[in-house]
Formats: C-alpha cells, structure tokens, sequence
C-alpha cells in the first residue's frame, strides 16, 4: 500500500475503529482519527505513532464540513474514508421512539453520507480513492427489536450500491464491511441489556448473540480490520459497491 496516503478513520478510537486505525498505522499510512470525545480520540493517536486526532461528530453537517477544510487546509484531505462511527439501540417496534430512531439514522447512515459527500471533491480531484463504510449484518437480514438501527445499515448499503455506479471510472470505489456480532463495548452493551431484561446470565446472553453465528463465537474486530485493509488496497480496484460480510458464515 502507498504510504503516502492519508486514511480518516470516523469512531477510530474505540472497537472496530480502533483496530482499523491500528491496522493502517502498521501499514505505514497515515491515520486521522476521529471521534466526539476528545480525551479518547487524543489516547488512541498518542498510542499510534504518528496519527492524528480530529474532533468530529459525523451527525452535524456543520462539524463535517469544518473538519474536512481543515484538513484540506492541512494537506491532510483523506485519500481512504472509513465510515466507521455508529451507534446501536434496541426495542420492540412498537416501543421505538421517534427520537430515537432518528439518532440511529444520523449516526449510522446520515453519518456516511456527510463524510462522503465532503471526501468526494478531493479524491475524484486527485483520481484514486477509497471509501468504505462499517454496516453490519443487519443491513443483509434483519434481527428482532433492532428496526431503527437495521433500517439505518440497510441505508447504508444502498446508499454505497448507488455511490459505487456514480463512481465508475474516477478512480474512486465505494464499498461496505458487514460484520456479524463483534467483541465490541457495543454487544458489550447489548449483553448487559439482555441481562438487566431477562435475567440471564452472562454467558447465557453471550450465547443469543453467538448463535447467529455458524462458528459460535464473536468476530474480533481485528478480523473486520483486515477486511477493510483489502478493500483499500490497489489490488481492490476492481472491487466496487460491494458489501462484504465478516460473519462466520451468518449471511451468504
């Protein structure tokens, strides 16, 4: 990989981002790292020689825009995008409050589309380009008492299918990573809250995650990682609009 790319990397701090932003610093290429929360975003480039903290909240087109001119500025105007910044809710439907299912499409879609549409001028500008963005398997089936959030990742990859024609030959792809259940503080989250409402054990909420999984287990986040790092790379050109599940053999 050239490692004179520049690669934005949105919720990098933390899970899956985390590991993205780790995976491309040991790649060679230059990591920005973004995220709300300012103390985290500052650790996570501290403990990644040479990366790049950058306040950013993908849900304030405001914030986008300023944060991309500021790299602009800076010469730092991201050659890879990284959609990774997202958030998960669960309810029964019928129980699912306006407000927030409209947290769960700006976080997880509307997100997307802010950074993209800022990434875009100067990678088409520029003739090479990579954007991709973390969905879920949620966005290829649906699971029970997540609509707002599965509503959201089935946006996310049509809008990458619709991105991905629009792209055709500038030199920029446009594709999606759809990992299964991932040892991440979120299904961390989710296991507490089918404890704190079942009253099951640990182990026995673990195990309703896992079992939508034909291996059994959580996806580590370094997994998804290495999934990201080839749809970036040269040897992925041909790879466009595509959504590529990390789940054991959960979606086929």
């Amino acid at each position: 990989m050239d490692k004179q790319r520049i690669a934005l990397v949105t919720g990098g701090a933390t899970g899956i981002g985390l590991a993205i932003s780790r995976a491309f610093t040991e790649a060679g290429v230059r990591v920005v790292i973004a995220g709300r929360t300012a103390a985290r975003i500052d650790s996570a480039a501290a403990a990644l020689n040479g990366a790049i903290p950058l306040p950013l909240d993908v849900t304030c087109q405001e914030s986008v825009q300023s944060a991309f001119a500021q790299l602009e500025t800076q010469s730092l105007a991201p050659d890879i995008l990284v959609n990774n910044a997202g958030a998960a809710q669960t309810a029964p439907f019928e129980r699912t409050e306006l407000t927030a299912w409209q947290a769960m499409l700006d976080v997880n879609l509307t997100g997307a589309f802010l950074c993209a549409r800022s990434a875009l001028p100067a990678m088409k500008k520029k003739g090479f380009g990579r954007i991709v963005t973390i969905a879920s398997t949620a966005g290829l089936k649906g699971y029970a008492y997540t609509a707002a959030y599965t509503a959201a990742k089935h946006g996310v990859i049509g809008m990458t299918r619709s991105l991905a024609l629009e792209l055709a030959g500038t030199g920029v792809t446009a594709n999606a990573v759809c990992p299964g259940f991932t040892d991440t503080d979120i299904v961390r989250d989710s296991v507490c809250t089918i404890i704190s409402k079942t009253g099951r054990s640990e182990d026995d909420a673990l195990r309703e995650l896992t079992k939508h999984n034909p291996d059994g287990r959580l996806i580590a986040p370094e997994e998804v990682a290495h999934a990201v790092m080839y749809l970036v790379s040269d040897a992925a050109a041909a790879m466009n609009g595509q959504s590529l599940a990390v789940a054991g053999g959960e979606v086929m």
